[in-house]
């Protein structure tokens, strides 16, 4: 799409940066014409502005195209453009809601925090539960048991798949599961069974955690860790749902952040 074919449209942008990843979409009339992910860094501030750049890039669009951003997330308030900061909740709500309306539960496991988040009939957020202090029941205790492991984080869910006797992980402390690690590597426990035992412990936490919310018909499940397969399945059986994954799981809240954008945008439109 060319910058004037976007200029005939409704441009909107919503930006989701959080602690490991920045993700931004672009739509144009509740058409998302381009998405993009990458690693936040040092800097929230520079990582909001690189990767919205580089998703209208492959809009052929340009900042100067966008009528409206709305940011969200860790790093939401870093992100000087932005017309306006909701909290990810919100914005993942809305996501969620507009790509999958009968949705009632929302598992978000990210690289830093985890959230569960129960929306009603019109998909607005009826409660919701968050773990942003702790690491575990995040993607930083997948990461950090994968050092411990010497496994490349991306190949866990597979290898778990394929555990026959997954371990027992009694600490939901990373700094303990992590000397069990050890342990259980000295016993002689097979990495499948360790690995399978890891993503069930963070299934069970993240179970507990949402418990408050409860669990309802249809469940899905975004960020990052939403492509793990193993966690995955380990969900499912400790919470006894399917649930779905969304193609991208990863952009929910920045795509939420563009719909809400867009009705910001009709609001502007309407007083003036």
């Amino acid at each position: 799409m060319s910058t004037e074919q976007g200029k005939n449209g409704r441009i909107v942008a919503g930006v989701d940066v959080g602690a490991a990843t920045a993700k931004a979409v672009i739509l144009n009339n509740n058409v998302v014409l381009a998405s993009s992910v990458i690693p936040t860094g040092f800097s929230a501030s520079q990582a909001g502005d690189v990767v919205t750049r580089e998703a209208l890039g492959k809009a052929g669009l340009s900042m100067d195209d966008v009528e409206y951003f709305i940011s969200t997330g860790y790093g939401r308030r870093a992100v000087s453009f932005a017309n306006k900061v909701l909290t990810e909740i919100i914005c993942h709500a809305a996501g969620v809601s507009w790509l999958m309306p009968t949705a009632k539960t929302i598992i978000d496991i990210g690289g830093q925090d985890s959230k569960v988040i129960g929306l009603d009939d019109r998909g607005y957020v009826t409660n919701f539960v968050m773990n942003d202090k702790c690491a575990a029941g995040t993607g930083r205790f997948l990461e950090v048991m994968a050092g411990v492991l010497g496994i490349d984080i991306s190949e866990m869910g597979p290898v778990s798949l394929l555990g026959q006797e997954p371990c027992q992980i009694s600490s939901t402390c990373t700094v303990f599961a992590e000397s069990e690690m050890v342990s259980l590597r000295a016993e002689g426990r097979s990495r499948e069974d360790i690995i399978a035992g890891i993503h069930k412990a963070l299934a069970r936490r993240v179970a507990i955690m949402g418990s408050p919310v409860g669990f309802k018909i249809e469940v899905v499940f975004t960020g990052g860790v939403a492509k793990n397969v193993g966690i995955h399945k380990a969900l499912e059986d400790e919470i006894s749902l399917e649930i779905i994954i969304p193609e991208e799981p990863q952009i929910m809240g920045a795509l939420g952040a563009a719909l809400l954008a867009r009705k910001e945008l009709d609001k502007v439109s309407q007083t003036s």
